[in-house]
This record gives C-alpha cells, structure tokens and sequence, in this order.
C-alpha cells in the first residue's frame, strides 16, 4: 500500500479504486485507554469477565474507537492531488457501525477514491469510502466515507 499523488486531472481517473490497508490489532489496552478518554467504561468494552456472559462473549472496541482508527488504517494508504500542502479533516458522511469489533482482533479498512471535487483556490475535496473489516469476517464492521479538504 502506498500513498499515490497525482495531477488533478489523473486524480478524477483514479475514482473507484481500492486498496486494503494493513491489519491492525485491537488489544484490550487500547480499549481501555480510549475509555479513560471518553469516559464510557460500560462493561461491554472493559470488563472481559463480565463481558463473557454479556451479548458478544468477549469485549468489544467502541465503536468511536474503530472509527477514529480509520486515520491510522488510512496513514499511507490515501490519494492526493500533486502539490498538496496540508489536508485537513472536512469530516465525514454515512458512517455505520454493523457488527462489532471484538477485543484481540484484527482489523483493517478497504478504501475506496469515491469523489475528488474542485472548490476554488487551490482547495480540493477528496472524498474516501472506507469498509473497516474484522478478519475473518465477509461483512464490515464499520463503513464510513471520509473528507478530506486538500491545500495545494
């Protein structure tokens, strides 16, 4: 996986493409932490013994925590138009969370260029779906379609 920059116009013909991130491993640790940060410690997520005998068997990443890992699964793996300065989130459209993500898992996200639009002053809109799966699983965990606003 690679980050690819491209003229603009090659940047409109790469629409449609994909790639697959790395896989990424969801550890107990990390769920922890992100529920000292949110401050949603709910048993589902912290307590794995409690959590055996709850509606998954084991703990489950939040699924805030799935999406806010979308930038890490996304580092290298985005498109850019050529002589970009700085991309900033612009946010995001459709996200759902479908199944979770148990804790010790592995995940990764397939990517998709879904839009690059033109906004005026060397602003550009990268639109980037992404289908964040659990391995092993045919069905996405997460889906969500990412903006970003690029500077050039």
């Amino acid at each position: 996986m690679a980050l690819t920059v491209l003229p603009l116009a090659q940047l409109k013909e790469s629409i449609g493409e994909e790639r697959a991130s790395d896989w990424l491993k969801i550890t107990q640790e990390m769920i922890n932490s992100f529920a000292d940060c949110t401050d949603d410690h709910n048993f589902i997520h912290v307590d794995p013994e409690r959590a055996r005998s709850g509606p998954f068997g084991r703990t489950i990443a939040h699924g805030f925590l799935t999406l806010s890992l979308v930038s890490r699964l996304a580092a290298t793996g985005i498109w850019l138009p050529e002589g970009v300065k700085e991309v900033l989130n612009y946010g995001l459209n459709r996200v759902r969370f479908i199944r979770p993500v148990p804790s010790g898992s592995q995940i990764r996200s397939v990517m998709k260029l879904a839009g690059v639009e033109e906004k005026g002053n060397g602003r550009v809109l990268i639109a980037i779906h992404h289908r964040v799966f659990v391995e092993g699983s045919e069905k996405p965990a997460l889906t969500a379609e990412w903006l970003g606003l690029c500077l050039t």
